[in-house]
């Protein structure tokens, strides 16, 4: 039983390995907080919200470390791409993380005005609340689209020809 436990401290000192056990949790974040939040604004619940604005800010929060240890393992990564579509595609999965940043980073503060905000005045919850669900949405669709890439790059069984991005890319906007 050493060795499991040893080797899954070795695992969590490699940030590729810690990328991927935490890539899921934008897209599964911010699909359960736009459902939740869309059911505690059917029952006019402020706690409900509340309890849905958390699980959004926590979806989109997870973007930070997610890009962190994406960009910190892309060199060890991108030695072990057998082709250059592989390698397309990992340039294009770390470049539409980059880009996409501002919108997540946006969603964490509009979920924390939504969260705070209406405690002073009240009335500002709706509006908030639908600005979140909107931009929470708008990101799920981007964790999607930067996901795919980081598929394409990982299972050449699903690729299907080049990324539409500018192949080499990433590393200039690092």
């Amino acid at each position: 039983m050493p060795n499991f436990i040893e080797s899954i401290f070795i695992h969590l000192r490699q940030p590729e390995y810690v990328h991927v056990l935490l890539n899921p949790l934008p897209i599964y974040g911010l699909a359960l907080g736009a459902i939740a939040l869309i059911v505690a604004m059917c029952l006019k619940s402020r706690p409900a919200q509340i309890t849905a604005l958390l699980v959004v800010f926590i979806g989109a929060g997870s973007t930070i470390p997610v890009i962190h240890y994406g960009d910190a393992g892309y060199d060890t990564v991108d030695s072990q791409m057998s082709s250059d579509q592989a390698d397309a595609w990992l340039d294009a999965h770390g470049q539409r993380a980059l880009r996409s940043r501002p919108a997540f980073d946006a969603l964490i503060a509009l979920a924390l005005i939504a969260l705070f905000l209406p405690l002073k005045w009240p009335k500002t919850a709706l509006i908030l609340n639908c600005l979140t669900l909107l931009l929470t949405v708008a990101d799920f669709g981007l964790a999607g689209w930067i996901g795919y890439a980081g598929g394409q790059a990982m299972h050449r069984e699903f690729r299907a020809g080049m990324p539409p991005e500018p192949v080499g890319g990433y590393d200039k906007m690092r």
